[in-house]
């Protein structure tokens, strides 16, 4: 077991210690008040309404221990956005990573969603990804009372994240305190229109919740049931990448565009029941489940082109005959600094691409809580947790073209690219007809395992997360003394997850190239926006589950070291000292405190080396124990009237990425090694994960000051933090010990160790970033401004991360430089009228790559703007009744990636349309 109780956290546990100290020691005089210590409930929702959303949000924020972003719903079921993510972005120092158009990862103070934590209603929650990042559109936002970002921690916040942690809250039907049915239901369509034969750009989501109070109200009850169905649409292109057409210029080397027509299916449910008999006594019972279903269609066409290749038997110069596909050729070409513009391209072997990807996802989520006040001083908690996540995905290719490998029909392609880095084709061939365009391999890729080349691929990998949690803490009230109370507890976890890697070749029977058979077939799709007037469309899923295909499961090494799976138990004790004094006549409130984290982590999974019948496989396993000690402190000194200045020290953690911490592997052996006794020269060689793993670690220091005014509608603050990464994870090549691994029937080698290039513990680096929020209601400047407000972040963010010593500092994945937002709203008379605009600059993303594998590109800056106006009856038969509409992505703003720091060469270019949403609201 590893204990990394480390000097620089021995010093901050004993300025945590020291401050306590220091307040025994300033003086006798107490505040007259206690901090709330549920003071990040935002349950009640007393006043409805943009403004009333706002007030209760800066509220919340102004009375938190802890340096907080708090959203509140503007009514039930009426998050601001229809999103959870896209009310997160528009926080200060918050931002979101769309995918597929739609706002789902998030990025807090320039750190990526693996230094992120979720949980719902307080209780840490599993993930739907292959890995910790929490994917927001799998809560529905209509189902919420409100949200709280911990920018920094306290030592009671268990389960929290090195960049920040995300607090989902449910309603509190007890503290809600009255009656109440509402519903809503909106219509959704998307302006790019229906891309792709059988599918739809028409949309609906609706939801219903009822709340209300029994037994003198000592019995609450909260039900919500949300269902959405949600198009979205988006014309993709995507580059291979840009080899040297000349030593001084650059071409694209291939392209896969695409166009893509979607559909989420979601149906939430979410329910509270509390009992609160008195004042000494209270349980409570959460639960929430969601069913999850995503289908894409992606039609489009690949293009080989300056990495295209030949195949066969060629000659000099290559010409096409019966064994040979000569490659593409360059010709006439336009060249500008260095980058070639237009084009031509002879040879072009086309390959027409049908693919469905889905996923199908249940997230379950149960919670009890139960609260004892024993005496006036002393109180008890017990809160048992327990999430589940079940996940299966599709991602299915199939492929078309003019005939198999070295046979069909070559063709011509010009091009010109754009000021966006997306080039427009002129071509010779018809790709949607369907007596030239058949089922076959047209590069004759996977050859190896499909004689003549695989006819499309099949990979179905599934995932199962399970977390259980137990709780018990406690609090003691203090009296004359600069500490209000101690708060103390221990909480206990056990987390499976496992990655089951299936995947399939595709063959057409007997290596044929076949018409598409007319059942499947469909209209074509329209690649226009490419130059590509259409390509052949057919319902390639279909065609799969009729038996059509030969699916032959790939019998490689690298599949077989795709499966893992992780268990963590987590055993976390902490102390809180809760601080309400007065220092030198300056009241002071907070909190110091310490965390004890011990974690016992391991990894079973398999090392395969070989392909097809030669493949050999072991059954590995491994893991660590560590100790971390996680100090913290947050203080708040009122140095007048409404004005605060925070001071906030701890040290925080990040577990590593679950596909990291697998011990599954690929190795290789070389025979023609054996005798080496050179580790640089060994026959043994590899790479994978490591269970080994220990978290990033990270000591950071906030300083905020914030001044609310306006009774507390309105507030300017200026905020500075500095994170200190102690470690981080990268991958190096580093010793490993291949005893007992086969090496069939040759003698054994004179070593039996070797390098691999796994995941490790390196240096870090640090993170440091101000920002600046005001929120502020116009009246205060003119009583003509009555009902207009506005409210403005910006935030500036810088880092530098050397894991390995020996080489240049990276980018921190997931930060933008400068992420800005502003809000404009209206709101009297029942009307409602709001524009949002929500900025970032460039960032490292992590988006799908090869294999729809994880893949890290930069991304270009973007400026999102959502605009929605609506009103509510505030009398007569429809009060209550209010009306809405809403349009996201106004501006259609694309998401873009590029290699090499030069935006020329797009990699990635995807554009959305806008989203627009017609609904109606009541609550009765």
């Amino acid at each position: 077991m590893t204990n990394r109780f480390t000097t620089r956290s021995r010093l901050m546990t004993g300025a945590a210690v020291g401050a306590g100290l220091l307040l025994a020691l300033a003086g006798p005089t107490y505040a007259q008040t206690t901090q709330d210590e549920d003071a990040t409930q935002v349950d009640e929702i007393v006043v409805t309404g943009i403004r009333a959303s706002i007030a209760n949000s800066i509220a919340a924020k102004a009375r938190n221990t802890s340096i907080v972003e708090v959203i509140t719903a503007e009514d039930i079921g009426k998050l601001p956005d229809v999103s959870i993510a896209e009310s997160l972005a528009r926080l200060p120092g918050l931002t979101v990573q769309r995918l597929d158009g739609r706002g789902q990862l998030i990025s807090i103070r320039g750190l990526g969603p693996d230094f992120t934590t979720a949980l719902l209603n307080g209780r840490e929650q599993v993930t739907t990804g292959d890995n910790r990042g929490v994917e927001f559109d799998q809560y529905p936002s209509e189902l919420l009372g409100g949200v709280t970002v911990y920018k920094t921690p306290d030592s009671a916040l268990v389960g929290q994240g090195l960049a920040g942690t995300v607090d989902l809250q449910t309603i509190r039907p007890l503290a809600y305190g009255r009656r109440t049915i509402a519903g809503n239901v909106r219509y959704e369509m998307n302006d790019i229109g229906a891309l792709n034969a059988g599918t739809t750009d028409t949309g609906t989501r609706y939801s219903l919740s009822y709340i209300d109070q029994f037994a003198d109200d000592t019995i609450g009850v909260a039900i919500g049931y949300a269902h959405i169905t949600s198009p979205y649409q988006s014309e993709r292109f995507n580059a291979w990448g840009y080899p040297n057409a000349t030593p001084t210029s650059l071409v694209i080397g291939g392209t896969k565009p695409y166009v893509m027509s979607s559909e989420l299916e979601r149906d939430g449910f979410a329910g509270t029941l509390e009992w609160r008999p008195n004042d000494r006594f209270s349980s409570t019972i959460d639960a929430f489940y969601s069913e999850f279903q995503n289908t894409q269609i992606l039609r489009g066409i690949e293009f080989p082109l300056a990495w295209g290749g030949s195949s066969g038997t060629c000659g000099t110069p290559q010409v096409q005959t019966a064994t040979c596909r000569p490659g593409p050729v360059l010709t006439t070409t336009t060249t500008e600094d260095g980058f070639v513009t237009a084009g031509s391209f002879s040879n072009v072997k086309g390959v027409v691409r049908n693919d469905v990807n889905t996923r199908d996802s249940t997230i379950t989520s149960l919670g009890w809580n139960t609260k004892f006040q024993a005496s006036d001083d002393w109180g008890f908690a017990l809160d048992l947790n327990y999430s589940k996540v079940e996940r299966s995905d599709i991602i299915l290719e199939t492929y078309s073209g003019t005939g198999r490998d070295v046979t069909g029909t070559l063709d011509t392609l010009g091009f010109t690219i754009d000021n966006d880095g997306v080039p427009t084709f002129s071509s010779r061939l018809n790709y949607a007809d369907p007596n030239l365009i058949r089922l076959t391999s047209p590069q004759g890729w996977g050859g190896d395992v499909i004689p003549g080349g695989q006819d499309g691929y099949f990979n179905t990998p599934t995932v199962n997360d399970e977390l259980k949690a137990i709780r018990v803490s406690g609090r003691r009230e203090l009296h004359q003394s600069p500490f209000s109370s101690i708060d103390f507890g221990f909480n206990y976890s056990e987390r499976d997850k496992e990655f089951v890697n299936d995947q399939f070749f595709l063959g057409v029977p007997g290596g044929a190239t076949v018409a598409v058979p007319t059942a499947f077939l469909l209209a074509p799709t329209n690649l226009g926006y490419l130059g590509i007037s259409s390509v052949i469309s057919y319902d390639a899923l279909g065609l799969v589950n009729s038996g059509f295909y030969n699916v032959v499961r790939n019998p490689n090494a690298d599949v077989l070291a795709g499966n893992w799976a992780v268990n963590e138990t987590v055993s976390t004790s902490y102390i809180k000292a809760n601080i309400d004094h007065n220092l030198f006549g300056i009241p002071l409130t907070g909190n110091v405190g310490v965390q004890a984290v011990m974690t016992d982590q391991s990894s079973s999974g398999f090392s395969a080396s070989g392909n097809g019948a030669s493949r050999v496989s072991v059954a590995v396993e491994g893991g660590a124990k560590y100790l971390e000690i996680l100090p913290s402190s947050n203080f708040i000194l009122e140095v007048g009237e409404n004005q605060f200045l925070r001071f906030a020290l701890a040290r925080t953690l990040a577990r590593p990425r679950m596909d990291d911490m697998r011990a599954s592997r690929n190795f290789g052996y070389d025979l023609s090694k054996r005798t080496s006794t050179d580790i640089n020269n060994s026959p043994w060689g590899g790479g994978g994960g490591n269970p080994e793993l220990k978290p990033y670690i990270a000591d950071v220091f906030d300083v905020s000051y914030e001044k609310y005014f306006a009774n507390r509608r309105g507030y300017v603050s200026v905020a500075a933090f500095y994170k200190h990464l102690e470690s981080f994870v990268y991958t190096r090549n580093q010793l490993f010990d291949f005893t007992g691994y086969p090496i069939g029937t040759s003698p054994e080698p004179a070593l039996r160790t070797g390098l691999v290039s796994a995941p490790d513990n390196g240096s870090g680096g640090w993170v440091q970033g101000v920002e600046f929020a005001l929120s502020v209601p116009f009246e205060i400047i003119s009583p003509m401004l009555e009902g207009f407000g506005g409210q403005f972040s910006v935030s500036q963010t810088d880092s530098e991360i050397q894991p390995d010593p020996t080489q240049a500092p990276t980018a921190l994945p997931g930060l933008s430089e400068t992420v800005a937002n502003v809000t404009v709203y209206y709101e009297a008379n029942g009307f409602q009228a709001r524009v949002s605009n929500r900025y970032r600059s460039d960032f490292l993303g992590e988006v799908a790559g090869f294999g729809n594998g994880r893949t890290l590109r930069s991304v270009a800056a973007e400026n999102i703007i959502d605009a929605q106006i609506g009103y509510e009856f505030q009398s007569g038969p429809l009060e209550n009744l209010s009306v809405l509409a809403q349009v996201n992505n106004l501006t259609d703003e694309p998401f873009k990636t590029f290699e090499n720091g030069d935006e020329r060469r797009t990699i990635d270019f995807q554009r959305y349309g806008r989203t627009f949403l017609f609904g109606v609201s009541f609550k009765y």
